[in-house]
């Protein structure tokens, strides 16, 4: 009967497991309350893809506006050229040929008087 533990020492005994097994499920409690939960991280996840699709589709109406004013800019440049060489041909039509017809009437009547 000596090598048998008696009722005191198999309490505490019992008192020392139950102790480390509290002990164990604490740590184990804290290292789950460190996980991150798998709905709160597909969440979270989600979360991030809608901003980096807003942020794409807000970058993609950045570049077609860009695109469209540099076609716009394009466009009044043409046109603003168009305007010019319209005006060179009415300078040269509202200015220069009256001026060289006047020329040639005078030079003409000078010559008919002779």
């Amino acid at each position: 009967m000596g090598d048998e533990p008696t009722n005191g020492e198999l309490a505490r005994r019992l008192d020392a497991g139950f102790d480390d097994l509290k002990e164990d499920m604490r740590a184990l409690t804290a290292r789950l309350d460190t996980k991150v939960d798998a709905n709160l991280l597909a969440l979270q996840q989600q979360a991030q893809d809608d901003r980096h699709q807003a942020l794409e589709t807000r970058v993609t109406a950045i570049e077609g506006d860009r695109t469209r004013e540099a076609e716009r800019r394009q466009q009044e440049q043409r046109e603003l050229e168009n305007r010019r060489a319209g005006d060179k041909r009415l300078i040269l039509t509202a200015l220069v040929v009256p001026l060289l017809l006047l020329l040639l009437q005078v030079y003409l009547a000078s010559k008919g008087s002779n």
